[in-house]
């Protein structure tokens, strides 16, 4: 039987509370590793604790209801921390500020998917999906397949918010 949730107590003896126990192990690392910045995997706790999805995904219901972990995009759970600030805005918007930020001006080329992905810390085709919507509102403009898509207009704080 498996051990590993605190205290030598097989998980079959508490099968209701694994969940709880394994938000109360993973709230501990959090806690003790500062440098933590993801949880891991829903599998490798699968394979770990040796419980189901839905078990894994429980205890990180009961760690985002705490404020200690949030969902990302691609299925990953990133650790918070106080003070951390976070952008909520949808990824659309946030990568129409890039044009601000980067105070880029009208026919500057626009930084590609691939650059965007590490900078946001989404997959690529999560990217371009909101790139094809600052396309069709007009914001950028493609120049096709394998070409560099540039700003078309700069947007307000007003058309962002």
């Amino acid at each position: 039987m498996p051990y590993g949730l605190g205290g030598g107590v097989p998980q079959a003896a508490s099968p209701r509370g694994t969940f709880q126990q394994i938000a109360k192990a993973l709230k501990t690392q959090i806690d003790d590793d500062q440098g933590m910045t993801a949880l891991p995997s829903v599998s490798d706790l699968m394979e770990t604790y040796a419980v189901s999805r839905g078990v894994v995904l429980r205890a990180f219901q009961m760690l985002r209801r705490s404020g200690d972990a949030e969902p990302v995009p691609g299925g990953r759970w990133r650790v918070v921390r106080p003070g951390d600030a976070r952008d909520h805005r949808p990824l659309e918007e946030q990568i129409a500020a890039v044009i601000t930020d980067d105070r880029l001006a009208v026919g500057a080329p626009f930084p590609s998917a691939s650059t965007l992905a590490t900078r946001f810390g989404v997959s690529r085709p999560t990217i371009t999906k909101a790139l094809d919507k600052l396309e069709t509102a007009g914001v950028l403009v493609s120049g096709g397949q394998g070409k560099v898509r540039t700003v078309r207009a700069v947007p307000d704080r007003e058309e962002r918010s």
